[in-house]
């Protein structure tokens, strides 16, 4: 029995809460992860995991095997993270979450780039607008765009900053007018991603001041993409993040509405599990991704 990988099936299964799961992530059968941990528990004479049709649970001993596993893997992986250098410790499996409009708009560009730097490493790159449960779902690393991280165990790297404004298209002004205060804007068909923290109210900056504006969104969408292919149809005005808006913008397709009003910029946080931190892969990814955010 090689007892780093079964510490490492015996963390993956732990953290994933299942034995299924964890064969998943490792690429093995559930029959043999379960087989490996029966010897782990014969060969230390105790039982770590207990196991019913519904659910498993750590007795105390696989709670104390548990957390004195990851201190000798993590121990591990700094000893071979030192020794190796170069493309050499880019290997093995990155799993990458993020929301489907930066994924799509911004990661997904600049993945070929970086699959050609590694060769070494396979990439899954998961899409969803909604904060997942990281361990849960066994990423790596999940980019975020937050104007503040509230979760403690977790840790954060910035690696830029998203600005929001109002926008309309070119047609929309044509026939609806074009508003020049934030009192006007309610006074047009407004668009809103149902995912925002600002879905009804507008917290903005402008030359006089704080201004807090209630909207009431007459189209409520679940995607920043189909928000600005809504806006650039001239269905009516909204808000965008600057890597939604900037290409539409640069074609003439939208228009940037009250040009001297701002909201808050939020920063884009690259999160991982706080016991886990940033291992060469991910920093790997996330110097490709910050290049790219710069350039």
């Amino acid at each position: 029995m090689d007892k780093l990988s079964t510490m490492q099936a015996y963390c993956r299964i732990v953290d994933r809460g299942s034995f299924a799961r964890a064969a998943e992530d490792l690429g093995v059968s559930a029959a043999l992860l379960s087989r490996e941990i029966r010897l782990l528990e014969d060969s230390l004479g105790t039982t770590l995991i207990t196991r019913t049709t519904r659910r498993m649970s750590l007795t105390e001993a696989g709670r104390v095997y548990y957390h004195e596993a990851l201190g000798i893997l993590d121990a591990v992986h700094r000893v071979e993270d030192h020794i190796r250098d170069g493309a050499g410790a880019i290997r093995g499996h990155l799993k990458v979450n993020a929301s489907n409009s930066f994924g799509t708009l911004v990661i997904a560009p600049v993945l070929p780039a970086f699959t050609a730097a590694f060769p070494d490493l396979r990439v899954t790159l998961s899409l969803d607008d909604r904060v997942v449960d990281m361990v849960e779902g066994g990423f790596d690393v999940s980019i975020r765009i937050r104007s503040a991280m509230r979760d403690s165990t977790l840790i954060a790297r910035k690696i830029g900053t998203v600005h929001q404004g109002v926008f309309a298209a070119p047609s929309y002004v044509a026939h609806a007018g074009l508003p020049t205060r934030p009192d006007d804007i309610p006074h047009h068909k407004v668009i809103g991603f149902l995912l925002s923290d600002h879905l009804t109210s507008w917290d903005m900056v402008g030359p006089d001041g704080p201004v807090n504006l209630s909207v009431d969104p007459a189209v409520r969408v679940g995607s920043s993409i189909v928000l600005r292919d809504l806006l650039v149809a001239g269905a009516g005005v909204g808000t965008l993040p600057s890597f939604v808006s900037d290409g539409p913008v640069a074609r003439g397709e939208l228009v940037r509405l009250l040009p001297d009003y701002r909201f808050a910029p939020r920063d884009i946080c690259a999160v991982t599990a706080a016991r886990l931190g940033m291992d060469a892969r991910v920093m790997a990814f996330l110097d490709h991704l910050q290049a790219a955010l710069k350039g």
